[in-house]
């Protein structure tokens, strides 16, 4: 599943540590989803998603 959570950080000049916290879980845990090693909860994603006042669908984009 390919995701634009490092395109969307980025964009709002934030670290993968300043995220974390924001979001409360681990800086390694939003390294994870960057690199797509980890597929985050759907809890998560739509957490994310309001975050950054964009849509889960697109945040995260599933591939065939």
């Amino acid at each position: 599943m390919k995701n634009l959570i490092k395109v969307e950080r980025a964009r709002h000049n934030l670290t993968q540590e300043m995220l974390a916290d924001k979001l409360q879980v681990s800086r390694q845990t939003i390294h994870a989803i960057e690199k797509n090693k980890f597929n985050p909860s759907v809890t998560l994603a739509i957490k994310m998603a309001k975050f950054f006042n964009v849509t889960v669908e697109y945040l995260f984009d599933i591939e065939d």
